[in-house]
């Protein structure tokens, strides 16, 4: 398991990250909740959001199976999510996940968000241990491991809100001038 505690870690702080996004700006989620028909104010989205930060502190601090559960539990959900509001076709400009108005739901989340629900689930069968556990065995006191997390962790971040943006713009056609 000692292969998953990076992006294990990783996916725990991006969910993390997008609860204090959704705690600070709750209503673009509770805007795309409401035009998917479900209930959507900011007292609900802000407790959805502590739940968030709390698996993801959780996750880091016992790296467990229960923790490890409940985070491949939140991906598959932001996954189901996602696709539903695809499927509907739903006009969305932003899925809500950082409380942005600029993160629109793509195929892209969708991949980003199973490949952290593997990981933790698998994590869920081996757990990693806490944090302290997985630094103990990384060369320079854990910096380059956390160093790479910290890039894994940016690198996801910016293909569920930078690449659907941009995918979507070089895939319009611009017309010809000539």
């Amino acid at each position: 398991m000692d292969l998953l505690a990076g992006p294990f870690l990783a996916g725990a702080a991006l969910l993390g990250l997008a609860g204090l996004g959704k705690l600070r700006r709750p209503a673009p989620t509770a805007t795309v909740l409401r035009a998917l028909g479900l209930p959507g104010s900011d007292l609900l989205v802000r407790a959805g959001a502590v739940v968030e930060v709390v698996i993801a502190v959780g996750a880091v601090a016992f790296g467990d199976r229960v923790f490890a559960g409940l985070l491949a539990a939140s991906y598959l959900g932001f996954a189901a999510f996602v696709l539903v509001a695809m499927r509907r076709q739903v006009p969305l400009s932003s899925c809500g996940c950082f409380g942005r108005t600029d993160t629109p739901p793509s195929a892209v989340h969708v991949v980003v968000d199973l490949a952290f629900a593997g990981v933790a689930g698998a994590v869920a069968a081996g757990p990693v241990g806490d944090l302290g556990q997985v630094l103990e065995g990384q060369p320079l006191l854990g910096v380059p491991f956390l160093a790479l997390t910290a890039v894994s962790v940016a690198l996801a971040y910016l293909s569920l809100t930078i690449l659907p943006a941009t995918l979507a713009l070089a895939t319009r056609r611009v017309p010809s001038t000539g």
